[in-house]
């Protein structure tokens, strides 16, 4: 790759593309929520929302807020249309991590995800939790996302979403990197 990679902030002028990342990826799989809907989610929090450069283009995007442990937005609702406040939680639900088809199998979405946990750690987040969709339990496994039951299955999300989350070591501790495998697709998550 010749173009720099930078992961920074999301800003207005990224919607769009973003809007049109989120549609590619989502829509063959009924999931496709909108910009609106996108938008009102990052803006909960937008210091753990990013948006991925390849030179001066986006390329990809991650939205993550806070939310309680065992459940999850809704989909096509803002959060705070959704039944549980997310202020003070200690569990930070990755919501969207998508990185555009001619750029995957590059470790991205494995950037934007470390990127993602070293952020959770500084702001103190506990845990990461997301709704893995279309199959890809075994993309997150590998990352050191485990299945909790206990969420049920994620209502609007699919007839293969399965809930996970993954633990996120004390303070000064330090970070153990799961192994990196190579995703047979995309690794599609709301």
């Amino acid at each position: 790759m010749s173009d720099e990679v930078r992961i920074r902030a999301i800003t207005d002028a990224d919607w769009d593309r973003i809007a049109e990342l989120e549609r590619r990826t989502y829509l063959p799989l009924g999931l496709s929520e909108g910009q609106a809907a996108l938008r009102s989610k990052a803006e909960v929090s937008p210091e753990t929302c990013f948006v991925l450069t390849v030179g001066s283009r986006p390329g990809g995007y991650l939205v993550a807020l806070p939310f309680p442990p065992l459940d999850y937005p809704d989909l096509y609702l803002g959060p705070t249309a959704t039944r549980q406040p997310v202020s003070g939680s200690r569990n930070l639900h990755l919501h969207d991590l998508v990185v555009a088809p001619r750029l995957r199998r590059r470790g991205l979405a494995q950037r934007l995800l470390h990127h993602l946990t070293r952020t959770a750690l500084a702001r103190g987040y506990e845990q990461i939790s997301l709704v893995a969709v279309g199959r890809s339990q075994r993309f997150w496994a590998a990352r050191g996302f485990t299945p909790q039951p206990a969420a049920g299955t994620p209502a609007g999300y699919g007839k293969n979403a399965v809930y996970m989350s993954r633990a996120l070591p004390a303070a000064g501790q330090p970070t153990r990197r799961p192994a990196r495998h190579r995703a047979a697709g995309p690794c599609p998550t709301k």
